[in-house]
């Protein structure tokens, strides 16, 4: 499994597979994509954890809805995630920021 940490506020867009952008008719599902109950607090923003599944190398995320508050040259679009965590980098990062845990569902996180 790889990992990424998305800011609140936002949602995953086109995903990428090794031989290029995801094709639901080809795989014949969607990729495996999970929003993990753990998230960093940083500067009062909330970085929720998502798992992916290892075919997967690449993936768009973009705002849920556009600000308002911010003029149309500063807004931020859509980015694109080319480096997914491993396991370990996620527990690291995880040891040296403010964390929350929502235990909700226990089983989803010792899996």
């Amino acid at each position: 499994m790889k990992y990424f940490f998305l800011s609140e506020g936002w949602t995953v867009g086109r995903v990428w597979a090794s031989d290029g952008l995801w094709q639901i008719t080809a795989w014949r599902r969607q990729p495996d994509i999970q929003q993990m109950n753990i998230c960093l607090v940083e500067k009062g923003e909330l970085f929720w954890l998502y798992r992916v599944e290892d075919a997967v190398i690449t993936v768009e995320v973009k705002p849920i809805t556009s600000v308002q508050m911010v003029t149309s040259s500063q807004a931020i679009g859509k980015v694109m995630l080319r480096r997914l965590m491993s396991a370990e980098q996620v527990i690291e990062r995880l040891g040296t920021a403010s964390t929350r845990c929502h235990l909700e569902n226990i089983e989803m996180i010792v899996q």
